[in-house]
């Protein structure tokens, strides 16, 4: 019986990861599933599909399945005729998310790049000896040595089981030191929040980045995240305050740049960590002057110490869009390596993007 749940259950599981495929590019512009957000799943609305349940007996009639009658019997307040649209909450984790997501984007899992690896040091037990500490002690290995002694010289009375370990009969969980290579990942977010960045174009980057933080943090065992926001000065901030800040002033783009270069120099060896940045802004910086030194900062500095350098710009009525075409000029390979472009550029109209840029970002697995 348990067997038959089980492969119901999996039947269903399936049925669920289907549905989330096939709407995936609906799922990507949603803005409330950010909402349902839990510690390692989101809660994702699918529409008519049944949770299994038990029916007993006949299903086919039963109190309240007979005609009925309207207030005062005339049997003309009807409800409507047509069918309605179920809705079904489904669980599902966020690793089962990133998943979907990566087998429907065909992204290839991410490679970390040189010796960005930690290796930590953890304890496993791994057996049992006859010496140890009081607080590793073993207590059913040591009853079993009692047991076999006292049975081994006559000492056992079934009908008085009265068993006592001696000293020589104690037993304790022994162990060694375990060396886990851990993948670690830093990601720097930095977001244009000058005058022409608006709450649209903020909403459009709280989505993208959602993304590419669930699909990094399955690539990873450890991730952290760091947000800078910029006009004509840049500042680090907390998540929350990155999504929320009003927008004000002009834009000098450098300014996050060489913000984040500090923050890699002072946080983020290139040695122990993968480390992604992405910038979010509409395109219109303060110079041409400006524009070169931006060039200057990713060529000298940031590109050599990153896995991939996203550049999005997302599209408003007040920003020039000069950026985008600033850094493809610049970079019209992708500045390559070895491994392949670590500079990636995308451009987010509305929602509907978000699949593509994401697809651009990450298609080169790195």
């Amino acid at each position: 019986m348990v067997s038959k749940i089980e492969q119901d259950h999996q039947r269903f599981r399936q049925i669920v990861r289907g549905r989330i495929r096939k709407d995936l590019r609906r799922f990507l512009s949603r803005g409330e599933l950010i909402g349902r957000e839990g510690r390692r799943y989101v809660l994702i609305p699918l529409h008519d599909i049944d949770l299994p349940t038990f029916r007993y007996g006949d299903n086919s009639g039963g109190v309240g399945m007979g005609e009925g009658e309207g207030e005062g019997g005339s049997g003309n307040d009807s409800g409507g005729e047509q069918e309605g649209r179920h809705i079904t909450e489904v669980d599902v984790t966020l690793e089962e998310l990133a998943d979907i997501l990566g087998e429907e984007l065909e992204l290839p899992r991410i490679k970390p790049r040189g010796r960005h690896r930690i290796t930590t040091v953890k304890d496993k037990y791994s057996g049992i000896r006859p010496i140890g500490p009081a607080s590793l002690r073993h207590f059913k290995r040591s009853y079993r040595e009692a047991l076999k002694r006292q049975i081994a010289s006559g000492e056992y009375d079934p009908d008085n089981p009265v068993v006592v370990p001696i000293r020589d009969d104690l037993r304790y969980r022994s162990w060694n030191e375990v060396r886990k290579p851990q993948s670690n990942a830093a990601i720097v977010y930095m977001m244009d929040v000058s005058g022409s960045m608006g709450d649209e174009q903020k909403e459009l980057v709280r989505l993208e980045a959602f993304w590419i933080d669930t699909w990094l943090r399955r690539n990873y065992e450890g991730v952290e995240c760091r947000y800078v926001v910029h006009d004509v000065r840049a500042a680090e901030v907390d998540r929350e305050t990155f999504f929320s800040i009003r927008e004000d002033g002009g834009t000098r783009i450098s300014s996050a740049l060489a913000l984040c270069k500090d923050i890699l120099a002072e946080h983020y060896d290139a040695n122990d960590w993968n480390v992604y940045l992405f910038h979010f802004s509409d395109g219109d910086n303060s110079s041409e002057a400006d524009n070169r030194v931006c060039v200057k900062l990713l060529e000298e500095t940031l590109l050599p110490a990153c896995n991939l350098f996203g550049y999005c710009q997302v599209a408003s009525a007040y920003g020039s869009g000069n950026f985008l075409s600033v850094l493809r000029e610049a970079f019209p390979d992708g500045a390559p390596d070895a491994d392949g472009p670590r500079l990636l550029t995308s451009k987010v109209n509305g929602r509907d993007d978000i699949y593509e840029s994401l697809r651009a970002f990450f298609r080169a697995g790195r």
